[in-house]
């Protein structure tokens, strides 16, 4: 007979957003109060809730959402990916693009030139801090630059759904989200 699932020890889950709006982060807090059954055998690392800036070096369960638009987010996601054993892709920008994907029929720098210099208030110039990170030409989903194990469509997906596909998974099932659980508003 197999041990209780909490007399396990505990996995590490870590969450992250690259470009998007943080409704997944949203939706993963309305599992509500069954967030005290998940850190009975799970605890968080890197994520909004703990505010850890990066992933230790062995993670059981991440969870990433948003899409890739530039440099900065092409780095996040690489160090998350090899921190992970199991990486998330969450929600429609993570998955597909979602909305920050409507840039991609547009000319970038034609983008950055409206913006910026016809309809811009104050220096009338594109900002060239090299602090700011590299746009990309196109937003991409995060499987077009590394290996994603899971996905949760959505935009953004239910805590319910969440919550299911975290504990068929912990619970060494294979996540399966039923019509019902998926949505786009």
């Amino acid at each position: 007979m197999p041990p209780p699932l909490a007399a396990k020890p505990k996995l590490k889950i870590a969450t992250t957003s690259l470009s998007g709006c943080f409704g997944c982060h949203t939706s993963l807090c309305d599992i509500d109060e069954r967030i005290l059954e998940l850190a009975e055998v799970a605890e968080f690392d890197r994520s909004p809730l703990t505010d850890i800036k990066h992933c230790s070096a062995h993670v059981d369960i991440g969870l990433i959402e948003g899409s890739v638009c530039n440099a900065e987010n092409v780095h996040v996601l690489r160090e998350f990916r090899a921190s992970c054993k199991i990486l998330v892709a969450l929600g429609a920008c993570a998955v597909n693009g979602g909305l920050p994907a409507s840039r991609n029929a547009l000319d970038v720098a034609d983008c950055l030139q409206r913006v910026y210099c016809e309809r811009g208030v104050g220096r009338h110039q594109v900002p060239n801090d090299p602090e700011l990170p590299l746009l990309l030409d196109k937003v991409r989903p995060i499987n077009e630059v590394v290996r994603i194990d899971y996905f949760i469509p959505g935009c953004p997906p239910s805590g319910d759904a969440i919550w299911k596909f975290l504990t068929d998974l912990i619970a060494g099932r294979m996540p399966r989200l039923e019509h019902g659980l998926l949505r786009f508003d």
